[in-house]
């Protein structure tokens, strides 16, 4: 499988689909076809068999597509836990031994340790994460985000064009949660290195388990080995001269009546860092793209700004920036739709589909702003086992279109410069957002 865009490009492209005996999901090119593939797969096969491709030998894989499948698999952990053992957290046996032939042992089996079961895992998120990241610890960063977001438009508000990717949405995250983290900023070009590496796998890896060839494993590993060293480091300043920032609070947190290890918070901070950054990159560009398409909506939203946290949520159920993830298994033999799935098989989750699931909501291509329930979507998935920083995410999104509606007018796509096309793996990110517009009259002040 190819280890970076050129390779991949030159492989052959998978075309769009057009029955159900043609889709993959993961072949390269199917992330131009995905929204059709999502289609068929619902009206015809809603639980697909991937023979051979579960984590033991001769088990398989099994994608799900439709929205209350999905839901009712990550509310029921006891029948559809999540995986453990070597490479359970998103990773390789290549990297795990790497890792701990690296002295970064605890790092592999922090997760197993620290929430092996959905009474610490919601024991984790509270102590450790949602006060920093999560609904209402995220608000106490508002003011910065608001900051973060001014001084990058600064940048390019005067030329009336902008690539929107590497420009704002790419940086935007990255700034904040390493001000979040009390990573210094001006480190940021050295640690979007590490952020890449740490996603590697779920752009450029093959199939549900997102494998890659083993020298590109060991390359990866390496490079995360470094980002581990990095990190200690910061550790270890935090600890000489404390600050008001979340690893600070980390080395002084207590969990489960004792101090975190240094490997613990190697952990949660990796954990925060690509969490922080990607899936919010990807929805401030699908979120750009909707206002330069839908003009009519830019008005709403400025005669409304009350409407900016729904123009959010429609854009996060459109265009899932995590299109699915294969994080359960089956503890027991089960049945979904007429399926049978044996204990041991590999779930993936295409929390993608489900979004726009005609059983989900009416008219679920389209952009609605006064649906409901507008935050029923997947793209966070559900508690027990949601994404930690949600609520960072959401807030950033809505100060990003906030922003931009004071200060841009006339927004469009720029002309003959956008190809559209997305990275490959599990995640909805397009390479580039090539934008036009005119400088709002009355900007605000950065």
């Amino acid at each position: 499988m190819a280890a970076n865009r050129e390779d991949f490009e030159a492989m052959p492209q998978a075309a769009c689909p057009m029955s159900v005996g043609e889709v993959d999901l993961f072949a390269p090119g199917a992330q131009e076809h995905w929204y059709d593939s999502y289609k068929l797969l619902q009206a015809e096969e809603p639980v697909l068999r991937l023979p051979g491709q579960g984590y033991e030998p001769g088990s398989d894989a099994f994608v799900l597509t439709k929205y209350e499948d999905i839901r009712k698999v990550v509310r029921d952990p006891d029948l559809f836990p999540s995986r453990v053992g070597p490479g359970a957290s998103g990773t390789s046996k290549i990297h795990d031994e790497i890792f701990e032939d690296e002295g970064f042992g605890e790092v592999v089996t922090a997760r197993e340790r620290l929430r092996p079961d959905i009474e610490t895992h919601k024991l984790h998120r509270e102590t450790l994460t949602e006060p920093w990241v999560g609904a209402s610890g995220a608000l106490q960063h508002r003011e910065m985000i608001t900051a973060h977001a001014n001084r990058l438009m600064d940048n390019w508000i005067d030329r009336g064009e902008v690539e929107f990717v590497t420009e704002f949405a790419a940086p935007l995250p990255q700034a904040v949660i390493s001000t979040i983290l009390g990573f210094p900023l001006e480190d940021m070009p050295m640690t979007k290195k590490w952020e890449e590496a740490q996603v590697r796998r779920f752009v450029y890896g093959f199939g549900p388990k997102s494998q890659m060839e083993d020298p590109d494993e060991e390359d990866n590993a390496r490079a995360l080995v470094a980002f581990n060293r990095y990190i200690q480091e910061q550790i270890d300043e935090k600890r000489r001269n404390p600050k008001d920032d979340m690893i600070t609070f980390l080395t002084q947190v207590e969990y489960q009546g004792k101090p975190l290890a240094d490997g613990d918070i190697i952990s949660v901070v990796s954990g925060m860092h690509i969490g922080g950054n990607e899936t919010t990159q990807y929805a401030l560009t699908s979120e750009a793209m909707l206002l330069a398409q839908h003009p009519e909506i830019v008005e709403e939203l400025r005669a409304d700004r009350s409407k900016v946290r729904f123009f959010v949520e429609e854009a996060l159920r459109l265009y899932a920036p995590t299109q699915g993830l294969s994080g359960r298994m089956v503890a027991r033999d089960t049945e979904i739709r007429g399926v049978k799935i044996p204990a041991g098989s590999l779930l993936h989750l295409r929390w993608a589909a489900a979004n726009r699931d005609p059983e989900l909501c009416e008219a679920p291509d389209e952009i609605r702003l006064d649906r409901k329930s507008p935050g029923k979507h997947l793209t966070f998935s559900i508690r027990p086992r949601g994404c930690p920083g949600a609520g960072l995410s959401r807030l950033e999104q809505n100060i990003a279109v906030d922003v931009m509606l004071d200060r841009i007018d006339e927004l469009k796509l720029a002309t003959a410069k956008n190809d559209f096309k997305h990275q490959p793996g599990i995640m909805l990110g397009l390479y580039e957002l090539h934008l036009e517009f005119t400088k709002a009259r009355e900007a605000v002040p950065a």
